[in-house]
């Protein structure tokens, strides 16, 4: 029984996930060995490399703990209040950073509530869909009640403010909400709930959205240059970085962009330093190897039976395509910048820590899918039936 499991799992996955982060901690050093924080040039590269160690013991325990055992109450209850408790602590003993309240420090290291927070929205919302399958499409018992915790989870961090953050939540909601079999009435619904609920919000917190800087960020990245030493700045050095990179870029650790000039190299726009120093090839491996992790979680959702795994497997996907599609578009200029941080790549402990958990937890639910198609090859079980977390009718079709 052993080895079957361990035959189960999906390696190409996990080499993907590992030779990503290793790529990312070579990529970490490179950008920060020139530091104007007046530290070692290797501190954040030493950093890093503890959160890598620790990423790497979650990932396997995440890897190894079943899936299914997180659908209960003793897990979900928990893990809701935990959630909830550390953003709204926060406001108590939290960190300015980034022009936002959202660091709780402990000791020599911080935290960071509102990464944990996405994982926390990501399990519930498919725990909570998975359990409402017979009767998704009652609007009042079967839509409206799990959002009680997402629009807690998404106000708190909009507070910080943190607006990149509660935005990617939401799109992950979305999604999940979007295969959880929900008919398209419903959906529209939805958006126009969050539509109605949007007007208060943006007046309450008007100084905060429409911010000098904010919109300054809104009227700068589609010409940076217009503005380069003030609000396109930060684009600006990136377009440098980037198209001085060319085919083969000018060799690892020899970027000038990272000199002073390219602010957050590291973290927001560690992807130009990729690209001017190894070139397409760099950013291609990077792209590529993104590409598969998400589509392989697509894949993984769509053969897995279970309604909680394959909605799980949805959410971990989106999480890491949507985090990706803004931070790399942030930093090419296709969207304004927001402040994300590239998943498995960047610079920062909560991040690398949530997705190996993410990660971990989507190479369970591939090892069970893979482990009862072989069930059912060999004929040596019957795995029990699940239902499908797909809908098996059409989410457009009105009834």
């Amino acid at each position: 029984m052993f080895k079957k499991i361990l035959k189960s799992y999906d390696y190409s996955l996990i080499i993907a996930i590992v030779l990503l982060c290793l790529f990312g901690l070579v990529m970490v050093y490179s950008a920060s060995m020139v530091t104007w924080h007046g530290v070692e040039s290797d501190f954040f590269y030493q950093k890093q490399k503890f959160n890598l160690l620790a990423a790497l013991i979650v990932f396997i325990v995440a890897a190894i703990f079943p899936y299914k055992a997180m659908k209960s109450t003793k897990i979900l209850l928990p893990m809701v209040v935990l959630t909830l408790g550390g953003l709204v602590i926060l406001f108590m003993v939290g960190k300015v950073a980034g022009n936002a309240l959202s660091w709780i420090e402990l000791g020599a290291r911080s935290i960071q509530p509102s990464e944990l927070a996405k994982l926390s929205v990501i399990i519930y919302l498919s725990a909570v869909y998975a359990k409402k399958q017979s009767y998704i499409n009652e609007f009042n018992k079967g839509v409206v009640p799990p959002l009680l915790f997402l629009v807690m989870v998404v106000f708190l961090i909009a507070l910080q403010p943190d607006f990149g953050t509660a935005g990617i939540i939401l799109l992950i909601a979305g999604a999940i909400i979007i295969s959880s079999g929900m008919n398209f009435r419903n959906i529209f619904k939805l958006i126009m709930i969050v539509v109605i609920l949007l007007v208060p919000i943006s007046l309450i917190m008007k100084d905060e959205i429409f911010s000098e800087k904010r919109m300054a960020r809104l009227t700068s990245y589609s010409n940076p240059f217009t503005d380069e030493r003030d609000s396109g700045y930060q684009l600006a050095n990136a377009y440098y970085a980037i198209g001085s990179g060319g085919l083969t870029g000018l060799g690892l650790g020899e970027s000038n962009q990272k000199l002073g000039y390219l602010p957050e190299a590291h973290t927001d726009f560690i992807i130009a330093v990729i690209s001017e120093e190894l070139g397409i090839f760099g950013v291609g491996f990077v792209l590529l190897s993104l590409a598969f992790i998400v589509l392989k979680g697509i894949y993984i959702a769509l053969k897995c039976k279970d309604a909680f795994g394959s909605l799980l497997a949805i959410g971990i996907s989106s999480m890491i395509g949507i985090q990706s599609f803004i931070n790399l578009g942030g930093a090419t200029g296709v969207i304004p910048l927001t402040g994300v941080p590239l998943p498995f790549v960047s610079y920062g402990g909560s991040s690398l820590l949530q997705l190996a958990i993410a990660a971990g937890i989507l190479v369970n639910i591939s090892m069970f899918v893979s482990f009862e198609e072989k069930y059912r090859k060999d004929g040596t079980a019957q795995p029990k039936p699940a239902s499908s977390a797909l809908p098996q009718k059409s989410s457009f079709k009105f009834k």
